[in-house]
């Protein structure tokens, strides 16, 4: 089979993931950073593509495509009304548990005053309680409660990383019924119109919900206002989420506690040129600020490469695909 890989971190793996699970005898063309058009040229006579994003051009040239197979969960970016009736999509995740470790990080950091104090530090500063009185605790996770706004992988991975830590947990979802893994140790799980409860009662709050039309500025003034003064906010999802002037608003004021964002409201193609957000957050200093890396990690995109590999094994086989999210018909 002939299959056309363009994300360029998974293209890091292709010698030892990629090519394992029998995939390794077949004509793979790595385009990582070429042109769209060239790509599109590659997929007249390609089996699979490899990718994070499909342009329209591409899924019409892609003549003979039988699979394309997403570097990760999303799939916003692939052309499914473009795309031939007989093309199925996959995609792969491995990304819940760095996210949910990237979310003790950062709430500890907020708790602990991490950022400031080493700021000053380094700048000379020995800023302790055993030297000055008037300077703020910091505080532990075991015994405060984290409010989860909603139960997929991430959500998930986040309560079992927080609950460890002593850490109460509880959350919203669309369907508060659902079954969830027995593992699971929420004090309370509700349906979404519980969600103003859920921020009164929270210590953190963490956002995992996708964007939709439904959660665009899920979060806003009035949301916001129903926190508790101390409280942290987490957004690991998407930026629009919540609504970006009310946060500023309410941590320049600090009616809420502190926040971490690691999701925005743009994204520079080439990494430089913006900050991905209007309102000067980086001026503030009860924020911790990440460019969309909390799930980075070698064991996200192995874990993903190995999935890639064994679904092209499995095509090559004949035999039935895993994450499966349109099926070819």
């Amino acid at each position: 089979m002939k299959i056309v890989l363009t994300d360029p971190v998974l293209t890091r793996f292709f010698t030892a993931e990629l090519t394992a699970a029998g995939t390794d005898g077949h004509d793979w063309r790595l385009m990582a950073g070429r042109p769209d058009a060239e790509v599109a040229e590659e997929l007249v006579d390609a089996d699979v593509l490899v990718a994070a994003r499909m342009t329209p051009a591409m899924a019409e040239h892609a003549e003979r495509l039988r699979l394309v197979h997403v570097t990760g969960a999303g799939y916003d970016r692939i052309p499914l009304d473009v795309l031939a009736p007989g093309v199925t999509v996959c995609n792969t995740f491995h990304h819940g548990r760095s996210i949910a470790e990237h979310v003790v990080m950062v709430t500890m950091m907020l708790s602990r005053r991490v950022l400031p104090v080493e700021r000053r530090f380094r700048s000379g500063r020995w800023e302790s309680v055993v030297l000055d009185s008037s300077v703020p605790l910091g505080l532990g996770l075991a015994g405060r409660t984290i409010g989860v706004i909603g139960l997929g992988e991430i959500g998930r991975q986040v309560v079992r990383a927080t609950t460890a830590l002593g850490m109460r947990a509880r959350a919203v979802r669309r369907d508060p019924r659902a079954p969830l893994p027995a593992d699971l140790r929420l004090d309370r799980v509700d349906g979404d119109d519980e969600l103003d409860a859920l921020l009164e009662a929270s210590d953190v709050v963490v956002v995992t919900v996708p964007l939709s039309a439904a959660t665009t500025g899920l979060i806003d003034a009035d949301r916001l206002a129903v926190m508790r003064p101390s409280a942290l906010l987490v957004n690991v999802a998407r930026g629009p989420i919540v609504d970006e002037d009310a946060l500023y608003e309410a941590l320049a004021q600090r009616r809420i506690g502190g926040a971490a964002l690691d999701v925005w409201w743009s994204h520079p193609k080439d990494g430089v040129g913006t900050r991905g957000h209007s309102r000067p957050f980086h001026t503030l200093d009860n924020v911790v600020l990440t460019p969309h890396h909390s799930g980075h990690t070698a064991e996200t995109f192995g874990g993903r490469a190995a999935d890639i590999a064994a679904n092209i094994g499995r095509l090559a086989a004949g035999e039935p695909l895993t994450n499966v999210v349109r099926a070819g018909r």
